[in-house]
C-alpha cells in the first residue's frame, strides 16, 4: 500500500510507531496526533449521510442512495429521539428530507432505517432477510433470551410460533376461552359500577388493567384473581407492579445498547440496575405458579359515535337481560370499524414493535439497498396519519371502514400495510385474533351497560407517552351512567 492510498485508517498503523518512541512525550506531537484522530472522525461524520454509523458509503450500495440526517458525531440522532415521541420526530425528519420511502439515521453506532410508506414497509416486514430482531439488553435479561417476540430467527423461534399457534391462539382455543373473557368482563363491569357509585366518576385504566391481567393469566396459567379478597389482591398487586416495571424497562432507551463504549458509566434511567433487581422477582413469581382504553376515550369524545354503536349493540343483542357474546360481536360491523379506526388513530406500537434486523444486504424496489446488520423500522403512526394514504387523517371517522369507505377492504391482521397494528410477515403477532376478539367483546359490553361522558374536572386528554407502546399520558376519567336498556342486568 503506497503513501497515496485513500485508506482513512492510516493512523491506526502509525500509532504504535509513535508509542514506541520518545516523541510521545513531546506535547506538540501528542496534540497533533489527537487532532489527527479527531479530524478523521469528524471528516467521516461530515461525509456520511445518515450519520457516523453509515460511514464508508454504506447508504450508497444501491442505484439510489438512502438519504438521512447526519446527527451529531459519535451520537448520531440519539438526542432527537430520546426527548419525547420518537415516531412524531421521525415523521417530521423524513418529510423534511423527502425521505418517507426510506430514511437512514444513526442511533449511536447503530445504523438504522425507517420507512413511512406502505409499499416499502411491506417489503421490509415480509422479507425473509428482515426476520431477525435487534436485541435490547433489557429484553434479553427480562425475557431470559427465550421470549417469542425477541427470540432470534431459527429453530427455537419457529418452535415457539408453532406452539403458540396450536395451543394458545388457534380458533378452537380462542373460542374455548370465551367463558373466561366473559367472567373477566363481568368483574370489569362490576368494578366500574362500584367506583361510579362511590366516586361519581370512573378512572377506567386500572379496571382494564385488572381485567387484562386476569384474561392473560387465565389463558396461560389457568389462574385468575379476585381483587375483592385481600390474599388475592396482594398477589395481584405484586404481579401488576412487576408487569409495569418490566413494560417500562422494555420501552426505555438504554444508552449502552447503542454506545457500547459507555458501558455502565451513563445510565440515566438505571435500566441495567433495575433489570438486575427485577429479574429475580420475575423468576420467583413464574416458578411459583406470569387498546380498550383509547377506544373508550374516543367514545367519550365522540358521543354521536357512541350513540350509533349502542344502537347497533341493542339491535343485535335485543333482550336487555342477555349478555353480549363473541358471536354477537362478529355481527357488529360498526363496532369493528370503531376498533379499526382507534388502531389507525393511535397505533399502539408506532415504532418499537416494528424493529427488524437485516441478515444480509437487501435490495428494495425503490433502488435502495439496506446493508446487512441494519436495524429497520416502520413508522406506522406516520403511515396512518399520511393524507396520501388516508383522507382527513386527523379526524376520528369509523365510517371510513364501513362498506363503501376507503378502508372497507383493509385487513388489520397484516395483509395491508395501510393499517397493520399487529405487524406483518413472519413476525406478525400470533395473538392478533385473540386481541381483536377480546377488545371487541369488552368494548361492546362496556357500552351496552353504560352511557359514557366526560367530567368537568378532568376533560379527556389524548396526549401520548411512548413507552413499550404508545399510551394515553393521562388515564381516562369519565362518568359511567347505567343505561336503561341495561337496568335489568
Amino acid at each position: 500500500m503506497g503513501l497515496g492510498s485513500s485508506d482513512n485508517n492510516w493512523w491506526v498503523f502509525t500509532l504504535p510507531a509513535f508509542l514506541g518512541t520518545e516523541t510521545i512525550c513531546d506535547g506538540f506531537v501528542l496534540a497533533s496526533l489527537v487532532i489527527a484522530v479527531v479530524s478523521s472522525v469528524f471528516l467521516t461524520w461530515a461525509f456520511s449521510n445518515g450519520g457516523i454509523a453509515w460511514k464508508n458509503g454504506r447508504n450508497k450500495l444501491g442505484s439510489v442512495p438512502i438519504p438521512g440526517p447526519r446527527g451529531l458525531p459519535f451520537f448520531g440522532s440519539i438526542f432527537s429521539l430520546t426527548g419525547g415521541l420518537a415516531h412524531r420526530t421521525l415523521d417530521s425528519m423524513a418529510r423534511a428530507m423527502s425521505a418517507t420511502s426510506l430514511m437512514a439515521f444513526s442511533v449511536g453506532s447503530t445504523p438504522t432505517v425507517v420507512s413511512s410508506e406502505p409499499s416499502i414497509a411491506k417489503e421490509i416486514l415480509t422479507s425473509p432477510h428482515f426476520v431477525d430482531r435487534p436485541l435490547k439488553k433489557s429484553a434479553r435479561e427480562l425475557m431470559f433470551g427465550r421470549a417469542i417476540g425477541f427470540a432470534p430467527a431459527g429453530s427455537y423461534w419457529r418452535l415457539l410460533r408453532r406452539i403458540s399457534s396450536s395451543h394458545l391462539f388457534a380458533p378452537r382455543r380462542v373460542t374455548a376461552h370465551e367463558p373466561g373473557r366473559q367472567a373477566d368482563c363481568d368483574s370489569l363491569l362490576g368494578a366500574v359500577a362500584c367506583e361510579q357509585s362511590a366516586c361519581g366518576v370512573v378512572e377506567l385504566r386500572k379496571h382494564l388493567q385488572d381485567a387484562a391481567l386476569n384474561n392473560m393469566m387465565g389463558s396461560v396459567f389457568g389462574r385468575r384473581y379476585d381483587f375483592s379478597r385481600a390474599d388475592d389482591a396482594g398477589s395481584a398487586e405484586h404481579l401488576k407492579e412487576m408487569v409495569r416495571e418490566g413494560f417500562e424497562l422494555l420501552g426505555a432507551f438504554n444508552w449502552s445498547d447503542h454506545l457500547p463504549w459507555l458501558g455502565n458509566l451513563f445510565d440515566p434511567q438505571r435500566v441495567n440496575e433495575r433489570c438486575a433487581r427485577l429479574v429475580p422477582r420475575v423468576r420467583e413469581f413464574v416458578s411459583g405458579v406470569i387498546e380498550e382504553h383509547r377506544t373508550k376515550a374516543r367514545a367519550v369524545l365522540n358521543p354521536h359515535v357512541q350513540k350509533k354503536l349502542q344502537a347497533e349493540i341493542d339491535s343485535v343483542v335485543g333482550d336487555a337481560n342477555r349478555e353480549v357474546t363473541d358471536a354477537d360481536v362478529a355481527r357488529m360491523p360498526y363496532l369493528n370499524a370503531i376498533v379499526k379506526e382507534t388502531l389507525r388513530a393511535h397505533p399502539p406500537g408506532p415504532l418499537l414493535s416494528w424493529a427488524r434486523l437485516s441478515t444480509s444486504d437487501v435490495q428494495l424496489s425503490n433502488g435502495m439497498v439496506v446493508p446487512a446488520h441494519t436495524t429497520a423500522m416502520v413508522n406506522m403512526w406516520s403511515i396512518t396519519h399520511d393524507p396520501a394514504v388516508w383522507s382527513n387523517p386527523t379526524a376520528f371517522d369509523p365510517d371510513r371502514f364501513m362498506p363503501g369507505g376507503e378502508g372497507a377492504d383493509v385487513d388489520v391482521r397484516g395483509g395491508d400495510l395501510r393499517l397493520a397494528p399487529f405487524g406483518a410477515g413472519r413476525r406478525v403477532c400470533p395473538g392478533k385474533n385473540l386481541g381483536l376478539i377480546t377488545v371487541g367483546l369488552w368494548v361492546a359490553r362496556l357500552l351496552h351497560r353504560f352511557e359514557w361522558g366526560p367530567t368537568e374536572a378532568a376533560p379527556v386528554d389524548l396526549s401520548e407517552v411512548l413507552k413499550l407502546s404508545c399510551e394515553m399520558k393521562n388515564p381516562l376519567v369519565a362518568v359511567a351512567k347505567a343505561r336503561e336498556v341495561a337496568a335489568a342486568l
